[in-house]
């Protein structure tokens, strides 16, 4: 089972756009309103931003036939997608399920001949819709929408997940029906962090740790189970603080554009590459994607550089912001590492591993290519052989003026060559710029 995280924010989003405070100011990552696609054809909360960001990560709603609405809230129901659809002259069955307060602002947005069938769930209910059985559980949420909010358990052949958004801890009935789940993620809000005074049907830092020390005893969540905190808002700290004291309850930040693979359709590991020039932010990024997991080896390619102490210095900076139970291995064999990897893999960087190679290939000195190559071609193939998460950083040299120099040219030709195949075999591509990431659609293979 694929889930793409559409959005991972609270309803004004994750900064909030008219907000100066720090935790806004500082935020590396925009983050819209929370929702999901399900293996390109079942959409968990379609709110007005859903459409769109499906689009933006590469992905066409097209084949879409089931849509589940947890609740009425507006940032959950954009019903103008159903008219979106209408206009395609879609003739495609399609589902619509939800609680009375999220369908009834549906109804009116589908044409009498649409093939649109509405139907209505409750807490407790049990339905199949294509390859999926769901289960429909209570949520503590919506008391001005007639506290009618639900929350999904969804089942395939491929894995099992357990969609909680909106809802503050959970009530005991939930905790019965989802008890010896097991399941393969969760996704769970996350919403007002460290303000704990909001008195709301929301979870803040606190109330997630308990609920999901409270899936654990229940069976819900094992060690195996992948949980990634949604609907996040201003009220958290800083990405990094947040990852580090969510990893406290074995789970992390969610992110828009995410791809969660699991169950048999999560054997494959997220292999994410980013990209930028200098002092980009692009190691920061990729170092921030693992910080939640609990051992990572960090492939440094650049080696120690005798007699340079700026080089020295670079070193140093970036081993004191690692974690300490991350494993340093200085090596530029990295087709080796990334194949047996054993944990998460960060790989920093593509520019220095290409300049070692070219230099045992002697490319300085007039040196054939056909080495470099080879090597170009072992490393991408170990890249999608890479039996862990993977973060790979390069750099993004073809965008300034042309190098002066015959050596010059040939090093920023060969890394355009790298990256464009490392990208390629990635399932994420984010380019830095100025601290800030811009994610690239992805071609799916």
């Amino acid at each position: 089972m694929e889930v793409l995280l559409l959005g991972t924010g609270s309803a004004d989003g994750w900064p909030n756009p008219f907000c100066r405070c720090a935790s806004c100011s500082t935020a590396a990552h925009v983050r819209g309103q929370t929702a999901a696609l399900i293996d390109d054809v079942l959409v968990l909360d379609c709110g007005p931003e859903a459409p769109r960001a499906a689009l933006r990560f590469g992905r066409s709603l097209a084949g879409v036939r089931h849509i589940l609405f947890t609740h009425g809230h507006p940032d959950h129901v954009g019903p103008a997608a159903l008219l979106m659809r209408h206009w395609t002259g879609a003739t495609e069955p399609l589902d619509v399920v939800g609680p009375p307060s999220a369908l009834q602002q549906c109804e009116h947005w589908v044409g009498p001949d649409d093939p649109v069938r509405f139907t209505t769930v409750r807490a407790g209910d049990r339905i199949r819709l294509g390859d999926y059985d769901i289960r429909v559980l209570a949520a503590n949420h919506g008391a001005d929408i007639g506290g009618d909010a639900v929350l999904y358990d969804l089942e395939s052949d491929d894995g099992r997940i357990f969609w909680a958004t909106d809802t503050g801890p959970l009530p005991d009935a939930t905790y019965a029906g989802a008890a010896g789940a097991g399941y393969d993620a969760v996704f769970l809000e996350e919403t007002f962090g460290t303000y704990t005074a909001h008195g709301t049907e929301h979870h803040d830092l606190p109330g997630f740790a308990d609920t999901v020390a409270r899936l654990r005893t229940v069976g819900a969540v094992s060690d195996t189970t992948d949980v990634v905190a949604i609907h996040l808002s201003h009220h958290n700290p800083p990405e990094p603080e947040l990852a580090a004291v969510l990893s406290d309850s074995g789970a992390r930040p969610g992110r828009d554009g995410e791809v969660v693979r699991v169950g048999a359709g999560g054997a494959r590991p997220i292999r994410t590459l980013v990209l930028g020039g200098a002092r980009s932010g692009k190691s920061a990024h990729a170092e921030a994607l693992l910080a939640a997991e609990p051992a990572v080896t960090y492939l440094a390619t650049g080696g120690i550089r005798e007699g340079d102490s700026e080089w020295a210095q670079r070193v140093r900076l970036h081993r004191a912001r690692r974690p300490d139970s991350w494993r340093t291995v200085e090596t530029t064999d990295v087709a080796s590492e990334l194949r047996s990897a054993a944990h998460p893999l960060l790989l920093d960087c593509l520019g220095t591993w290409l300049t070692a190679r070219m230099d045992q290939h002697r490319v300085w000195d007039g040196g054939a290519l056909d080495g470099v190559h080879a090597d170009i071609d072992e490393l991408v193939a170990a890249w999608q052989d890479c039996p862990a998460h993977a973060a790979a950083v390069s750099n993004e040299v073809g965008s300034g003026v042309v190098p002066a120099t015959a050596s010059g040219r040939l090093f920023r030709d060969l890394l355009g060559v790298l990256n464009a195949r490392m990208a390629a075999a990635s399932d994420e591509v984010v380019l830095m710029v100025a601290g800030r990431p811009l994610r690239l659609p992805v071609t799916a293979p």
